[in-house]
């Protein structure tokens, strides 16, 4: 049998965990809410791919970190529709909240995926006013989650076969 290449088995590891976690969170959201099962499986999408890394390990780290980011914007989502609609104002202070909540939660890096969580459910919400807000922010929190965990299971039972260590900086003064 022939070794894959590198290049080759992450652009198929990324097309496989695309495909999986699309298909999950279309028919997931379908369930739930049949007008937005096509932005479901594109967030769905879209959290397996940021979420997949070269390595079980970072994986790990990014999955806990979408994890919590997702649901620290869908909160803030929640809370905030659940007392005024939609409105880029409101966006706007609830991507302002979700940020500073993801700076005190130590996971600065993972504000910016919380905000769009935010984005993605305040606009889905002006598209579809007569979806609850908590079930809006509960199906993509859940979509979310699903293509995180398309993202693990990828790593778990395709692993990488290492990437080769970069050589360290030479030190300032060197």
């Amino acid at each position: 049998m022939f070794p894959i290449p590198e290049a080759t088995r992450i652009a198929v590891q990324i097309a496989l965990v695309s495909l999986a976690s699309y298909w999950a969170g279309f028919h997931f959201t379908h369930l739930f809410h049949e007008a937005s099962a096509s932005i479901g499986g594109l967030w769905s999408m879209i959290s397996g791919i940021v979420v997949l890394q070269a390595t079980r390990r970072e994986t790990w780290s990014s999955a806990s970190l979408r994890v919590l980011g997702t649901f620290i914007g869908a909160v803030i989502s929640a809370l905030y529709l659940g007392v005024l609609p939609f409105s880029p104002w409101g966006m706007a202070l609830s991507i302002l909240a979700t940020v500073i909540l993801c700076q005190l939660f130590r996971i600065p890096d993972h504000a910016r995926l919380a905000a769009i969580t935010v984005a993605v459910i305040m606009v889905i919400s002006s598209l579809h006013p007569d979806l609850n807000p908590l079930q809006n922010s509960a199906l993509r929190f859940s979509e979310s989650f699903l293509g995180t965990a398309m993202a693990v299971l990828a790593i778990l039972f395709w692993p990488s076969g290492g990437l080769p260590a970069r050589p360290a900086e030479p030190a300032s003064g060197e």
